[in-house]
């Protein structure tokens, strides 16, 4: 997994636009992003919404769930899963996904990007 730095907070959506207990995609700059509500744990979570499985653009339709304590994301077509907090992947292999701060104000939702 590589380090990154933020760059910025960007706007990312209203939090009425999101699905609870679910995730959906969104284009920022020009990065696909998966932003998840965790609404069982009130937490939220943003990663990028490709598969490094496959290479598909799909994260953001997969399932949320917890492997103990830890919150995660399976991949709708391969089933891999990955945690939601740091990207590592909890099936075993050696990919990893990009993970992203998000914070909510005012009833919007902002993800802060990197390089």
């Amino acid at each position: 997994m590589e380090t990154l730095s933020i760059t910025s907070w960007k706007l990312a959506c209203r939090v009425e636009d999101t699905i609870e207990n679910g995730g959906i995609c969104l284009k920022l700059e020009d990065q696909q992003v998966a932003l998840f509500y965790f609404k069982r744990r009130n937490e939220w979570y943003a990663t990028q919404n490709e598969c490094p499985h496959k290479r598909q653009m799909i994260l953001s339709r997969g399932m949320i769930g917890s492997l103990g304590d830890k919150p995660k994301i399976a991949c709708p077509f391969h089933k891999k899963t990955f945690a939601l907090d740091t990207g590592e992947c909890l099936s075993g292999d050696e990919c990893a996904i990009k993970t992203y701060p998000v914070k909510v104000e005012d009833g919007f939702v902002y993800i802060a990007l990197q390089n």
